[in-house]
Parts: structure tokens; C-alpha cells; sequence
């Protein structure tokens, strides 16, 4: 996003944390009353030019959303789409996909008021795992000739009972409204996403063997005083690494598995 939609995005960020500090708010609820709205924005190209339109008048554009949206869904969502769109957006689909973020984020909300944060992160990661691993999955869930009702009900097989509820919900938007993105790239933005619910980074460490409370106390000691933040690790055993682990946080890489220094010493020797 270009700077004028940054700047909305952050303050629609802030109105929503507001809302939702309010126990009384029914965050799942203002999840899919916002899942709704996106799903309409994105429907309607005609709606989100007008609504993104600098031509008009910020509060004109409010009162348009209002009228849209009051009755249809709640008041707290008649607010904060009415505050977005007073903002100034850099394009129209900005405006989807931050109204896509809010409604993600308000479901990490749920989960981390119900306790569940911790189980929602790992098994969003668990899930990318199983992804990548299986060709076939992956294929039935990106394809574009399957509808969104077969790949829904294959996602409730695949997470319905076994997964936390905002687990399987912000899944499965991802999965059935995927509006161009891959599915890697959406399921490492919720990662994101609910790592910053507790302002913490992600680090993924890939080790030959399962490390032990101890180790994973240490290292995540030593990251969180490297990137001056709390750390939150996403843990994967591949024993291809021979020993020694690797970490990759954002897309810095941190390795010191064998297997990547017996490459190194290879390289030098054929050099």
C-alpha cells in the first residue's frame, strides 16, 4: 500500500483496537459482519470507487456507507466502515483488502480473549505445513474449477472439531476468497497478524530433532534480545538438516544446521 492507504489502514487498525478493548463486543460477531463487507466491496467495483472516490467529500462518503450498511450488519461495523471511508485511500482495493484485515484481525481478537491465541498460531502454521507437503491438497484448494461450497466442506473436514473456531474461520476466507493471492502468502500474513496480536515476531526454526522446553526457552530468549521484541517460535523437524538448526525470521535466515555447512565446505572445495 502507498502511503495515503497506510496511513487509513493504521487508523482504522486503532479504531478497531479501541472497539474490541470493550469486552462487551462481540468480536467474532464484528468479524463476520466485516468478512461480509468485504466479501460485498469486492463484488461491487462500482461501490468501492465511490466509496474511495477523492473527489467526494470524506463525510459524503460515510453517509453513503451508512445508508448501504445500517441494518445489515451492526453499529460498531457501521462505524468503522463509515470512519474508513472518510479516509483517503491510494486505491479502491486498498480499501478491500484493509476491511479483509480488520475482520481477520477481530477474529485473532476472539481467540486471544478466549485464551486460544497460542493454539490459533500454531495451528496456522501446522496447516502451511500440511500444505506445502501435499500436492494434491494444495491443488484442490486453490483450484479455480472447484466451487467455494466443495472447498469449504473440505476444509471442515480438514479443521472442523480438530481446530480452534478462528482457526477454521480466517482459513477458510483465505481458502474461498483468496482474491489473488496465494495461499502461502495469505497464511503467513495471518501468522503475522496474530503474532502482532501479542506484539511478537514470528521466528520459523526448522531442527533435525524436536528441541526441548529448555532449548526452546534459550533461543527464544536470545531472539527476542537479538530483534529487541518477544518472540513467538514456530517449531518444524526435518531431519534432511542433519543437525543443528535453522531460523528464519521475516525473510532474514538464520542457519547453522550441518547440512548447510557441509554445502559451504563443498562449494569452497569445488571453487
Amino acid at each position: 500500500m502507498n502511503g495515503a492507504s497506510r496511513e487509513a489502514l493504521a487508523a482504522a487498525r486503532e479504531s478497531l483496537d479501541a472497539l474490541t478493548d470493550n469486552t462487551s463486543v462481540d468480536a467474532a460477531k464484528l468479524a463476520e459482519e466485516l468478512a461480509a463487507v468485504t466479501a460485498l466491496l469486492q463484488r461491487e467495483v462500482s461501490l468501492r470507487r465511490v466509496l474511495t472516490d477523492p473527489s467526494q467529500a470524506g463525510e459524503a462518503r460515510a453517509e453513503l456507507a451508512g445508508r448501504l450498511l445500517r441494518g445489515q450488519v451492526g453499529g460498531e461495523t457501521v462505524d468503522l466502515i463509515s470512519g474508513m471511508v472518510r479516509s483517503r485511500w491510494s486505491q479502491s482495493r486498498d480499501l478491500v483488502d484493509s476491511v479483509e484485515e480488520l475482520a481477520n484481525i477481530a477474529d485473532l481478537t476472539a481467540a486471544q480473549r478466549g485464551g486460544d491465541l497460542d493454539d490459533v498460531e500454531d495451528e496456522l502454521f501446522r496447516f502451511g505445513r500440511i500444505v506445502a507437503s501435499d500436492k494434491e491438497l494444495r491443488a484442490a484448494l486453490t483450484s479455480r474449477s472447484a466451487s467455494t461450497a466443495a472447498k469449504g466442506q473440505l476444509l471442515r473436514s480438514l479443521l472442523g472439531g480438530k481446530a480452534r473456531p478462528a482457526t477454521e474461520r480466517v482459513v477458510t476466507r483465505l481458502v474461498t476468497q483468496p482474491r489473488g493471492r496465494s495461499l502461502e502468502e495469505g497464511l503467513e500474513s495471518l501468522s503475522k497478524l496474530a503474532a502482532d496480536r501479542r506484539e511478537r515476531m514470528v521466528a520459523v526454526v526448522t531442527s533435525a530433532v524436536p528441541l526441548s522446553d529448555r532449548q526452546k526457552e534459550r533461543l527464544g530468549a536470545a531472539l527476542a534480545k537479538i530483534y529487541g521484541r518477544p518472540m513467538h517460535l514456530n517449531l518444524d523437524v526435518d531431519p534432511t538438516v542433519l543437525g543443528g538448526i535453522a531460523v528464519r525470521v521475516g525473510d532474514e535466515v538464520i542457519n547453522g544446521t550441518i547440512s548447510e555447512r557441509l554445502e559451504e565446505a563443498t562449494r569452497r572445495m569445488a571453487g
